[in-house]
């Protein structure tokens, strides 16, 4: 006999809160009050559209039931929407977007309040929501699969906190190739409504066409056949490495300031084609260990050694920093700054030109002007684009997206900062790499419109040209990417991943040979190289048919990066090839076991010759017992 007060049902749950609410909070108090109150009242009105009602809100959290699932989660999609239209109109720090979820299941219903697992696991789906994104259970989807006319995204099986069972759980797209919170609602105008349908049937006929990737999108225009004089031969001046400034500050959280500006100093003094600079990755291995100088010396191959150390408190810095000659293990300059937070932009500069110069490196006035390399004015602005890199470089989804919002926060501050630009275009250059996207052509589109302003604020930055010779690659037009990659080697001839990523372009061109000499450099500027430099140095060897080499450099690639999807499908492949057909099942073990729904459709093959591709690639992975 149920307890008198309490009765089960059966109930669809949407469970929604705000993403970054105590940012929003900290930052504007009273904003966010007001921005909540009138997106609750907006939420409100369309649950009882769609015949739910509220339930409960406590802070930033929204809990309401339906009785029919079908109008839960058409309300999930609607309140996106909505809220995205909203969010348009507001700049990029003070947008509120929800993360929603959706359970179909039994509840205990007290005096209009509901409890039980149905609204726990509609919590924890809500949790594996993006921001201005809708998950649903799977006993959710197998009800609405067919009925609403959406697309779904399988997220696999997860592990709830208090939930024995691993629950199944699905994203909502709005539409094939869209995600819902990708669509901002038309406008009621009636003079623009037909102008808006018109928009949205025609992206749906064309999305992923070649009229739309070579018409309706255009990148910036390259120049083929220009002499971007780029020789095989690596600067021959003094060879530094900078390494990590150590943050004084006292708290690890401070680390992103002191790494940007260690990032900085090595970006301007690369710009001098007269220095050998150690790239970034290789100087950041001895952060945080106990050096001898001219052991790292040694290792990394170079003359100079710069160490320092930064003090952040309030709006004051206290920087520290010295030039070591390891090959006579004496201080060739060593300087202490004291200034105001605002002063950063020049310090950097100021330190560069001094390390040059304590380097006896005699510099033009342009190239003393071209390591005065453009940035922002406003320090909000800067210090966000400083985290977001530090998010994007840990190269996982998660953090991509936190890149993305610290990005889209610095163009919100600072409309003409190219460095924001820049980083929000990586972070969707990256979504397309992974297929972290659910549309390639939205992502494509996104990465486009952001490189455009890139060059639109600075047009010769290296780092655009290096992303805009990828964009024409995914474009399938090897030539232009081959030449925007050259022009980002020019602009910087000590940039390691320019020399990578041009090696890559070369090989995925068939210029494999060709390609193999970049990637020396690349090795030879980056000596304790990321993982993707042995990745890709790898596929060019197992088109060529070095197998061996192609195995040597995919496993030291996995020692770095043991999941690295790529590496095991290039070892499936490798192994195949020469007959060691056990290994090869033992790396197909591997690509599922680190991703249970990969499959050979999701990869962006953009090699030349597509049939040499089916042929000695895709063929053999399915051969191995891969779909």
């Amino acid at each position: 006999m149920a307890e008198k007060g309490f009765k089960r049902k059966l109930a669809a749950i949407l469970s929604a809160d705000v993403e970054g609410y105590s940012r929003l909070m900290d930052d504007d108090e009273e904003s966010t009050v007001r921005t909540l109150t009138a997106y609750r009242s907006a939420i409100n009105d369309l649950v009882q559209q769609y015949r739910g009602r509220i339930v409960d809100t406590p802070g930033d959290n929204i809990l309401a039931e339906f009785t029919s699932v079908v109008d839960s989660v058409n309300c999930a999609v609607e309140i996106q929407r909505e809220l995205a239209e909203r969010n348009a109109e507001l700049p990029y720090s003070r947008r509120m977007e929800f993360r929603i979820g959706v359970n179909l299941g039994d509840v205990i219903e007290e005096e209009s309040r509901i409890y039980g697992d149905g609204v726990n696991i509609a919590a924890r789906v809500e949790a594996m929501a993006e921001a201005g994104g809708i998950c649903i259970s799977g006993r959710t989807y197998d009800q609405v699969a067919n009925k609403l006319g959406l697309e779904y995204e399988n997220l696999g099986k997860h592990k709830a906190k208090n939930i024995s069972t691993p629950i199944r759980i699905y994203r909502v797209l709005s539409f094939p190739g869209a995600a819902a919170h990708r669509v901002v609602k038309a406008k009621r105008a009636v003079g623009r409504m037909w102008l808006n349908v018109f928009v949205v049937v025609m992206l749906i006929v064309i999305a992923g066409s070649v009229v739309v990737w070579n018409s309706y999108i255009r990148l910036p225009p390259v120049e083929l056949g220009a002499d971007n004089k780029i020789t095989l031969d690596l600067p021959k001046g003094p060879s530094v490495a900078v390494l990590p400034f150590v943050n004084m500050s006292g708290d690890p959280k401070e680390d992103y300031f002191s790494d940007g500006l260690t990032e900085n100093i090595i970006t301007g003094l690369s710009a001098c084609p007269k220095l050998f600079v150690i790239a970034r990755n290789s100087a950041f291995t001895y952060k945080g260990k106990s050096i001898i100088v001219q052991q790292v010396a040694r290792e990394l191959g170079v003359q100079y050694v710069v160490e320092g150390s930064v003090q952040k408190a309030e709006n004051r810095v206290r920087i520290t920093a010295q030039l070591i000659d390891a090959t006579k293990g004496h201080h060739v300059w060593a300087e202490n700054y004291d200034r105001m937070l605002k002063d950063i932009f020049s310090l950097q500069d100021e330190i560069a030109i001094k390390l040059i110069t304590a380097m006896a490196v005699n510099l033009t006035e342009g190239e003393q002007a071209q390591i005065r390399f453009k940035k922002g004015k406003n320090l909000k602005a800067y210090m966000k684009i400083l985290k977001g890199y530090e998010y994007f470089q840990r190269g996982n989804k998660t953090d991509n997206a936190l890149a993305r919002r610290e990005a889209e926060e610095a163009i919100g501050l600072e409309p003409d900062n190219p460095n924001a630009y820049l980083l929000l275009a990586g972070t969707y250059m990256f979504d397309m790499w992974w297929g972290a996207s659910s549309s390639q052509l939205i992502t494509f589109a996104q990465a486009t419109k952001n490189i455009n302003k890139v060059f639109e604020l600075e047009k010769d930055n290296s780092d655009a040209h290096l992303m805009l010779g990828m964009l024409y690659l995914f474009k399938r037009q090897h030539e232009k990417a081959i030449a925007a990659a050259e022009r980002a080697v020019v602009l910087n001839p000590n940039g390691a991943d320019a020399y990578c990523f041009l090696a890559y372009i070369l090989y995925m061109s068939g210029k494999h040979e060709k390609a193999l000499l970049f990637y020396k450099k690349a090795f030879e500027l980056n000596p304790i190289p990321p993982s993707w430099y042995y990745e890709q140095s790898a596929e060019t060897f197992l088109r060529m048919g070095q197998f061996q080499e192609a195995i040597d450099r995919f496993k030291k690639a996995l020692i770095i990066e043991p999941n690295s999807i790529f590496s095991h499908v290039g070892l499936v492949v490798a192994y195949t090839k020469t007959g060691q057909f056990e290994k090869a099942s033992l790396e197909v073990n591997e690509v599922y076991r680190i991703e249970p729904n990969f499959s050979i459709d999701d990869i962006d093959d953009p090699y030349i010759d597509p049939e040499a591709s089916k042929r000695n690639y895709f063929d053999v992975l399915r051969e191995a017992g891969m779909n």
